[in-house]
Parts: C-alpha cells; sequence; structure tokens
C-alpha cells in the first residue's frame, strides 16, 4: 500500500537509480560476453594486418622518427595587448583577430616539417616539408616579445605565421632545416 501512495514517476526513478548503482557495482569479466562474428572478423583483420606488418622486407629505409622543436599558438602578450586596448572602438577588429589566433591558431615545427593548424576545431592544416623552404623572414611586434615568421616556398607561396613566440629561434631552425644560411633578414616593426 505505501508503494501506492508515491507518485508512478517518483517510484520508476528510484528503480533506476536502484539498478544503475546494482550496474555499476558489479562488473562482469570480458571473457564471459560472446563476441559477435563481425568484432570477431575485425580481430582477425587487426591481427593479418599487424603480422603483415611485421613481415615486411628489411631493405626498406627505416622511417625517421619526428621530434617536436616548438607547439604553441599565438603569444599570449599579443592578446593582452589587443585587449588593452580593444577598449576603444578603433581597435575592436584587431582584438577580435588577435583572440581569433589566440584560441584558433596553432603551430608546430619538428625536424621534418612545420603544420599550421587553424580553424574552430582544427580542421584547416597546412602541413609543408623543409625542403620547399626558399626564403625566411621575420618582423618583430611590440618590442621585440614576438614576431611574425614569413615563410616563401619555392613555388612563390608566402606562409605567414603571426604573433609566434621565440620567432628569431624558430626562423633561424627553420633556415638549418632547409640547409640554407642562418641569415635571419629581419624587417623594422610596421605595426603592432
Amino acid at each position: 500500500m505505501a508503494a501506492s501512495s508515491i507518485p508512478p514517476s517518483t517510484a520508476a526513478i528510484s528503480v533506476v537509480r536502484k539498478s544503475l548503482l546494482l550496474s555499476t557495482t558489479f562488473s562482469f569479466p570480458a571473457s564471459s560476453l560472446p563476441l559477435s562474428t563481425k568484432s570477431q572478423r575485425n580481430i582477425q583483420r587487426l591481427l593479418q594486418a599487424s603480422s603483415a606488418a611485421s613481415a615486411a622486407p628489411s631493405d626498406s629505409k627505416p622511417a625517421k622518427k619526428e621530434t617536436i622543436y616548438f607547439d604553441g599558438g599565438a603569444h599570449y602578450g599579443d592578446l593582452l595587448a589587443n585587449l588593452v586596448l580593444g577598449l576603444t572602438i578603433l581597435w575592436l577588429p584587431l582584438t577580435l583577430a588577435a583572440v581569433s589566433r589566440a584560441f584558433n591558431l596553432r603551430y608546430r615545427f619538428t625536424n621534418l616539417r612545420v603544420t599550421v593548424i587553424s580553424g574552430l576545431t582544427g580542421e584547416d592544416r597546412s602541413d609543408f616539408s623543409y625542403k620547399v623552404v626558399k626564403d625566411v623572414q621575420v618582423v618583430p611586434r611590440f618590442i621585440g616579445e614576438w614576431g611574425d615568421i614569413i615563410i616563401t616556398l619555392k613555388d612563390g607561396t608566402k606562409v605567414d605565421l603571426r604573433s609566434v613566440p621565440k620567432f628569431r629561434e624558430i626562423a633561424k631552425y627553420c633556415l638549418s632545416m632547409a640547409d640554407q644560411p642562418a641569415v635571419l633578414k629581419e624587417s623594422g616593426a610596421k605595426g603592432f
């Protein structure tokens, strides 16, 4: 009779809570559950693929391991300076650009390539090897705390990397990896 005094929705919620508690406290071993035929086929494919990969010819060139030199986004000082100056109406578009760079842009320099990842979810990705680098220029911003790196590729394409921290060291690294003399072309600061 006591169960009839409880509204049906509350009784159902308490039953669900009790069943959730029971299911979390008692775990069943994975070996006792039968595998479906589809998952068995996927496991067999994985095993066949791994055995085929291990049986690759030994005369193939070993892959060079990729090590990361720098991985990061735009300099935090760029965002801070633009937020302070964004209090004026005139600087507001530049502030929005700095906020977008801070949250949606990522640079990665490795021993094999340069990667620029952008977009809200990181779907826009540009990769290029150091073999195609023709020239590297730097433009310091603020009082040289951060700067822009302009990489010119052999096909004439210019890649502009904005608000890069440690921009001089990264530009020298790019030149050294491109097998070019490490003489940077540095132009004067053209803006904030």
